[in-house]
């Protein structure tokens, strides 16, 4: 099994499209996975674990079915072996509380969701450039 670059947890259909494509914009090589609850994420970043699979990098979204993202990340980081993969929020909110929440449970960064496609490209390819090109990591 091998890992996507991206692991996006994304509950909303249309913006998960739309993600996918402007990923494809940046870097048409970069591969995304993206799952629509964070029960189910869990369990595939399990089953990456056990195959000894991380992705680089992985987005959140705060308010998802299943598992919330505050607890998914919290979740996240108690396997060991995904302990150091750079976890960010993606998300509608901008309120200082989700944010400081976010940060407390463990996400590396929290970002609002851009309006408009092409700030939407603009968004990941900053998110690319940092996390994939700047970012000493110890992955």
């Amino acid at each position: 099994m091998s890992s996507p670059d991206i692991f996006y947890v994304e509950d909303d259909e249309d913006f998960a499209f739309i993600m996918e494509h402007a990923v494809k914009e940046v870097k048409d090589d970069l591969s995304v996975k993206i799952i629509g609850n964070g029960k189910d994420a869990l369990e595939l970043l399990r089953l990456l674990t056990e195959a000894k699979a991380k992705p680089k990098l992985i987005l959140l979204d705060l308010n998802l079915p299943g598992l919330s993202g505050l607890d998914l990340v919290k979740r996240i980081r108690e396997i060991a072996f995904l302990k150091y993969v750079p976890v960010v929020f993606f998300s509608t909110s901008d309120n200082p509380k989700d944010v400081k929440a976010s940060l407390e449970f463990g996400a590396n960064a929290f970002l609002s969701k851009p309006s408009g496609y092409n700030n939407l490209v603009t968004c990941v390819e900053s998110l690319y450039n940092f996390w994939f090109t700047q970012n000493l990591n110890i992955n």
